[in-house]
């Protein structure tokens, strides 16, 4: 059985935009767009009601068993699309969740919110 990393998308992020009830919100526009590409290779995409990071919308999350999880924000899909995509594979391809430095995107650098060690682990 394969296990795949997950990526996370809150869809309901404004992310600090007054935007109506009814409207199409930051985060449902980007797990919009990121279904219409496709996951990468050993993700899953999939949507959220919500990562509690309001005030740092659009977000994301990347998890996996085993694996740190790492939760991004400040993104939007005009400018992150591709980066979110590339990341996500990098992240999968990974044995503990960790991207060397020099192989993350801007974006993956920029916009770190947290990680958190995988369960059970001993990481200091």
């Amino acid at each position: 059985m394969t296990v795949n990393a997950t990526l996370y998308v809150c869809t309901t992020c404004r992310a600090g935009l007054e935007i109506p009830e009814d409207g199409e919100r930051p985060g449902e526009a980007m797990l919009n767009a990121l279904n219409d590409i496709g996951a990468p290779d050993g993700v899953d995409i999939k949507g959220v009601k919500c990562l509690s990071a309001c005030s740092n919308g659009a977000a994301i999350a990347l998890a996996q068993d085993g694996k740190w999880t790492y939760v991004y924000g400040n993104l939007n899909k005009e400018e992150h699309l591709q980066d979110i995509i590339d990341g996500a594979a990098a992240y999968a391809a990974t044995d503990d969740g960790i991207i060397p430095w020099r192989q993350r995107s801007a974006t993956f650098k920029k916009h770190t919110l947290s990680r958190i060690p995988a369960l059970g682990s001993n990481h200091d």
